[in-house]
Order: structure tokens, then sequence, then C-alpha cells
């Protein structure tokens, strides 16, 4: 791992107050080089043969989420995607956009969407977040 990656990674988990263990320093590792959000599949693929198992993935992914250094993205195919939150704020997500030619997945940040307004008495809108699908420029 490289130092730069390494104090990267440190201060993230330093951030949250977080002990900073093999198996947390990984999955920090794949989601910091990833240009995309990641299923738990993913994860476990990039990490090769790190000596971590799927239910510790699941278990640090789960602590990650509850201290808000990453945050689900979306849900496709029956597959949560995670990515770290540092591009998001609490409400807001950043708008992603998947091909249905390649089924890749692209974070749009720097693209913004109007928060939602107007739901109706009795809707409390904790988060919004924005899916975009079409066919993307190496598709076209």
């Amino acid at each position: 791992m490289k130092l730069k990656v390494k104090e990267s990674i440190d201060n993230l988990l330093g951030s949250v107050k977080l002990k900073r263990t093999g198996p947390r320093r990984k999955v920090l590792e794949v989601l910091l080089s990833a240009r995309r959000p990641q299923t738990v599949d993913e994860i476990m693929t990039a990490m090769k043969k790190g000596g971590v198992n799927k239910v510790t993935v699941y278990r640090v992914l789960e602590c990650f989420l509850e201290t808000g250094l990453i945050h689900k993205a979306f849900l496709m195919e029956r597959a949560w995607h995670f990515e770290l939150a540092h591009n998001c704020t609490q409400s807001r997500c950043h708008p992603h956009f998947t091909c249905l030619k390649c089924g890749a997945t692209r974070c749009l940040v720097g693209v913004s969407a109007p928060l939602v307004r107007g739901l109706g008495k009795g809707f409390i809108l904790q988060r919004q977040q924005i899916r975009l699908e079409g066919i993307c420029p190496s598709c076209a």
C-alpha cells in the first residue's frame, strides 16, 4: 500500500474514531481506489486473497455506514453499491448514471439536482438519491 493511501486511510478511520484494523484498511483501500460504487462481491474481488471473509466485509461496511464514512449509493439487481460519503451531504447524494448497454455506473460528482419539495403532509424526507439510466458515451 502506498504511503499516501495509507495516510488517507488512517485519517479517514481517525476522523470517525475507529480502530485501524486490517479488514477496515483493506475495504477502505478498495473504496478509495474505486471510480464508482462497489458491491460486496466487487470489494471481495478487489481485495483478492486478502484473508478477509465476506461476513467480515459486511461487518466492516455496516460499521462504516453507522459512522457516516460510507453510504449505500443505490440498489441494483438486488445488490447494494457502496461508496465513500465524502462527495455527498447527509441529506443528498450526488447523482449516478448507469449505462443500459454495458451496465457501467458512473458517479456524477459536481452534477446537482434540486432537493424534492412538497411531498405532502406526513412525509419526512431524510435522504435524496438520484440514479439516471441511459447510454454512456462509450456505447453511444
